[in-house]
């Protein structure tokens, strides 16, 4: 199976998660995040504004804010370039993928970053990753020195051989569904 058939299957089990279940594992997700050592160590942190088929990251940004740390979200540009701004709830738009983004264009340093969040749809057991097929993580990522780490569903689990330019995610948290 190809990495397209591979990401379009996932997507399609992430999407039918009941409510209850996926509420259930976004949770406890969050809650293992907060409690990271990685989340612990970092004062500035990059992560996403999710979708709904994604792990909900709106109570994890909450909380990081109220524990006071600097948080950023992506800015996508074409031809794969992104960059992380300060994330402000009262300036998004939506992005031509139709997620939420920030306005401001006012990138912050990627040596300030001391942790990112990372998206995908598939990672394989060495935290390889398949995302949305941009690439616009691995790019950032390719020279990106410090912690990096996923949060994800059983579902997303897939054994698959990475290409060359693949950047692997230190740490995964992944919820078992027979937990």
């Amino acid at each position: 199976m190809g990495k397209k058939e591979l990401r379009q299957l996932v997507l399609n089990q992430m999407k039918q998660l009941s409510t209850d279940e996926k509420k259930l594992a976004d949770d406890w997700l969050t809650q293992r995040l907060l409690q990271s050592t990685a989340y612990q160590q970092a004062k500035v942190i990059a992560t996403y504004l999710s979708m709904p088929h994604e792990v909900d990251t709106s109570s994890f940004v909450m909380q990081a804010l109220l524990d006071g740390k600097q948080i950023l979200i992506p800015k996508t540009y074409p031809k794969g370039k992104m960059i992380f701004v300060e994330y402000d709830e009262k300036s998004l738009q939506k992005s031509t993928f139709g997620l939420l983004e920030p306005v401001s264009s006012l990138a912050v340093n990627k040596e300030e970053i001391d942790l990112i969040h990372v998206p995908g749809v598939v990672f394989n057991p060495k935290g390889f990753r398949i995302g949305y097929g941009g690439g616009y993580y691995d790019r950032y990522l390719a020279d990106f020195k410090k912690q990096t780490i996923s949060t994800i569903y059983q579902v997303q689990q897939a054994g698959f051989i990475p290409a060359k330019h693949d950047i692997a995610v230190k740490e995964l948290i992944t919820y078992e569904t027979n937990v």
